[in-house]
């Protein structure tokens, strides 16, 4: 019975930005639970370099969140192909940096509109199968440490994502009669493509050095916290923004050299 918890079989599940790093990882990492994972990405080399660990072209979509039309079609071929939706890892991003004093208006919008206006249109589309479907689902928002600090250079992001706080909270409560529950996961730091390098740096040592658990987080750390709520033991968990980095945001000092 506690197994059954954490089985995604029989689970249909659409992961944006899943070519990729930490989104590849949460894909692997349901499709690993038994579901039935699409993912989407915008980049054609990318999508097509992980095809075989996806089954197929078949299981790949190139999206740009940010293109309403083009979400709504994506949902509804995962549904036509399927028949069902249960769930949604909103993933895709993207990270323009740049002081507040210079940031120009299209830093700004293309990455507010990838993290959270792309967000909001895959919920909403997502929801919509999911309410036809009359069975409920499961809408993970994928924020960042950055959903709770203000970091100077990054001020499109952390916009961006403390949006996903109030959108995550707001969809918990308007979709909870549907049975649908609403989460996020707020990673910490992550070895991936953007942070290639950096932990070998003296500011990625100050990072270590800040984590409880000593060390910088893997994309695979990401996947327990997204199998629990993708799945049936989130089933009364809803609303909640879940760190998963290493205790990187509840430190208030640096581990001893």
């Amino acid at each position: 019975m506690t197994q059954g918890l954490f089985s995604l079989t029989g689970r249909v599940a659409l992961v944006t930005g899943g070519n990729g790093g930490i989104g590849k990882a949460l894909a692997l990492g349901l499709k690993g639970a038994g579901a039935t994972v699409v993912i989407t990405g915008r980049d054609r080399a990318k999508n097509r370099g992980v095809e075989a660990e996806f089954g197929g072209a078949d299981s790949i979509i190139r999206l740009d969140v940010r293109d309403e039309s083009a979400v709504s079609c994506a949902v509804a071929s995962v549904v036509e192909r399927f028949g069902r939706l249960d769930v949604l890892m909103n993933n895709a991003g993207n990270f323009r940096a740049a002081s507040l004093l210079d940031m120009s208006l299209d830093d700004w919008n293309v990455v507010v509109d990838t993290h959270l206006t792309g967000s909001f249109l895959c919920a909403k589309y997502a929801a919509r199968a999911m309410v036809q479907g009359g069975e409920g689902g499961k809408i993970v928002n994928i924020g960042s440490m950055y959903s709770l600090y203000g970091p100077p250079g990054f001020v499109n992001y952390a916009a961006a994502k403390t949006g996903i706080l109030g959108l995550t909270r707001a969809m918990a409560v308007e979709l909870g009669v549907h049975g649908i529950q609403v989460n996020a996961i707020l990673p910490g730091w992550y070895e991936t493509d953007i942070t290639q390098g950096v932990p070998a740096t003296e500011r990625g040592e100050r990072v270590r050095r800040k984590t409880p658990a000593g060390r910088w987080g893997e994309p695979g750390d990401l996947v327990g916290a997204a199998v629990f709520l993708a799945g049936s033991a989130s089933d009364f968990v809803t609303g909640v923004a879940l760190p998963v980095d290493g205790g990187y945001a509840i430190a208030d000092r640096l581990l001893p050299e």
